[in-house]
C-alpha cells in the first residue's frame, strides 16, 4: 500500500477540491495530458497565415490563405483577411489550411487487441481513462469532430468524456455520442463467443420488442446520448457464393418506431448494417446513416439516394484486421470481405449513394484514421469528393452543418494545417502540423 500513497493523496486532494468547487483545478494537476497551457490563456484574436487554403465546396485551393479567428469562431477567411491591432499571427509557411477533419464512426472505448476480452477484463473506469487518451490522440491527428458509435459495454461513460471535453477539462474532438449500441438477445455483440452459462454481459443494450426499443432509447437519451446506434444485422456469415448472409435484427416497423421516438427529441438514429434485408429496412425507415454497408441492393441504393441517407464504408478497420489476423484463414476471410466491399462501393458510387467518412477506429490505433480517406480515393472517389464527404457530409450527419466542416465566417474555429495539397495527394491529410479547435491551439510546428 505504501506505493499507492502518492496516488491516494492526489485522489484525496481532488475530492476535497471538488467539494470546494475547484474540480477543474484538481483535474489539471492530476492528469498527465492536461489541457495545453496556451488553451488556458485568452486568445481573443488570431490570424492564421499559410501558402494555401482549402475551399471544400469548390474543391480548390486558394493561395495564399488566411483565417481570422475571434474567440471560438471564424470571422474571416480567404486570400487575405483584416489584421486588427494586437492580433496574434501564426505563420504556417508552405502548409495548407483546411477545416478540422471529421470521423463519423469511432470507438473511443476500444483499443487494438482482443476486443471481446478487453471489454471483459477492463473496468469501466479504466476504459474511460483510455477513452480520454484516445480522444486526445484523435484531436492531435486533426480530427476536431467525431461521432462515437458505441462504448461497447461501457454504457453512458462516453457522456463523461464528451462533457469533460466540452467543459475544457481534457482535450478532444467535439463529440456526438451513443452510449451502448442497441441489439437483441443473441444478436451482434451479445458475447456470442463465450460460454452462455457464464452469462458474460453483452456489449450492447438489449431490446427485444418495439416497446423495449423505445424504452431503451429513452434511457440512453436520459443518460446523455445525442445519437442512437442500432445493430440491424448480425452475425454475418460468408456463403459459398462469395456473398454475405446477414440476418436482420429489427423489422422496418420497429426501426420506424425507434426513429420516431428519437426524432421526437431531435436525435438521429444510425445503424450498423452490412447487407440485406436489414439495410433496406433501415433505409425505408429513414435512418441517418447505414454504417459498413458492405452489400446493398439496387432498391436500397435508390432509397438512400432519394432520402439522402449516408453510407459510411469503414474500410480501414477491415484493412487492419486483414493485416493483423492471427490465422491464415482469418486473413483470407478478411481479404474476401475487402474484395466484396470494394466492388460494392463502386456500385454505390455509380448509383449516387451519399457518402460520409467513418473509419471504425478503436480496434486499430487512434490518431491513424486519416487512412480512411486514402482508401476511399483508392476505391474510386476523387480526392475532392472524399473531402466533401468528410467535411460537408460529416458535418451534416453530426448535425453541425452550420457550424463545422468549412472555413467560413461564423463557423467554429476548427482549423488544421497539413503539408501538401490534399486535392492532388489525399495522403496529405495524415501530415498534420497544426491543430486548432474552438479557437484554441493544441498543436503547432
Amino acid at each position: 500500500m505504501a506505493g499507492n500513497s502518492g496516488l491516494l493523496a492526489t485522489v484525496a486532494t481532488m475530492a476535497n477540491s471538488f467539494r470546494h468547487g475547484l474540480w477543474s483545478t484538481a483535474i489539471f494537476a492530476a492528469v498527465a495530458f492536461a489541457y495545453p497551457a496556451h488553451a488556458q490563456q485568452n486568445q481573443p484574436i488570431t490570424i492564421l497565415h499559410a501558402a494555401h487554403l482549402l475551399d471544400v465546396q469548390a474543391g480548390a485551393l486558394i493561395s495564399p490563405g488566411e483565417v481570422l479567428v475571434r474567440g471560438e469562431r471564424i470571422a474571416e477567411a480567404g486570400r487575405t483577411v483584416t489584421h486588427p491591432a494586437g492580433a496574434t499571427t501564426v505563420d504556417l509557411g508552405q502548409a495548407t489550411l483546411m477545416p478540422g477533419l471529421i470521423d463519423a464512426h469511432v470507438h473511443l472505448f476500444l483499443h487494438p487487441g482482443d476486443e471481446d476480452m478487453q471489454t471483459v477484463r477492463e473496468s469501466v473506469p479504466e476504459r474511460t481513462i483510455l477513452a480520454a487518451l484516445a480522444a486526445r490522440e484523435d484531436l492531435m491527428a486533426g480530427f476536431t469532430a467525431e461521432r462515437d458509435m458505441g462504448t461497447e459495454g461501457a454504457g453512458s461513460a462516453d457522456t463523461a468524456v464528451r462533457d469533460a471535453i466540452n467543459h475544457g477539462l481534457i482535450p478532444g474532438p467535439r463529440l456526438r455520442i451513443s452510449g451502448n449500441a442497441i441489439s437483441i438477445l443473441g444478436g451482434h455483440e451479445d458475447a456470442i463467443h463465450f460460454n452462455p452459462d457464464e452469462h458474460i454481459s453483452s456489449n450492447a443494450d438489449y431490446a427485444n420488442s418495439t416497446d423495449e426499443l423505445i424504452a431503451t432509447i429513452r434511457r440512453q437519451i436520459k443518460a446523455g446520448a445525442d445519437n442512437i446506434k442500432i445493430y440491424e444485422t448480425g452475425r454475418d456469415q460468408g456463403g459459398p457464393d462469395g456473398r454475405l448472409h446477414t440476418p436482420f435484427q429489427f423489422t422496418e416497423s420497429q426501426l420506424t418506431a425507434a426513429i420516431d421516438e428519437a426524432g421526437r427529441q431531435g436525435i438521429p438514429v444510425a445503424v450498423h448494417a452490412t447487407g440485406e434485408p436489414g439495410t433496406l429496412y433501415a433505409a425505408k425507415a429513414g435512418v441517418a446513416s447505414i454504417d459498413h454497408a458492405y452489400q446493398i441492393s439496387d432498391e436500397t441504393m435508390r432509397v438512400m439516394r432519394e432520402k439522402k441517407i449516408f453510407a459510411v464504408p469503414t474500410f480501414t478497420v477491415s484493412e487492419y484486421f486483414a493485416a493483423h489476423s492471427s490465422t491464415s484463414a482469418g486473413m483470407e476471410a478478411e481479404q474476401t470481405l475487402i474484395t466484396l466491399h470494394n466492388a460494392e462501393f463502386k456500385r454505390q458510387l455509380a448509383a449516387g449513394v451519399p457518402m460520409a467518412v467513418g473509419s471504425d477506429v478503436g480496434p486499430f490505433p487512434h490518431g491513424t484514421q486519416a487512412r480512411e480517406l486514402e482508401l476511399m480515393v483508392q476505391n474510386g472517389m476523387s480526392a475532392a469528393d472524399v473531402l466533401r464527404a468528410d467535411l460537408l457530409h460529416g458535418a451534416r450527419l453530426l448535425n453541425w452543418a452550420d457550424s463545422i466542416g468549412q472555413l467560413k465566417p461564423g463557423f467554429y474555429a476548427d482549423v488544421i494545417a497539413i503539408d501538401g495539397n490534399p486535392l492532388q495527394d489525399i495522403s496529405a491529410v495524415a501530415r498534420v502540423r497544426f491543430v486548432m479547435k474552438n479557437g484554441i491551439i493544441y498543436r503547432r510546428p
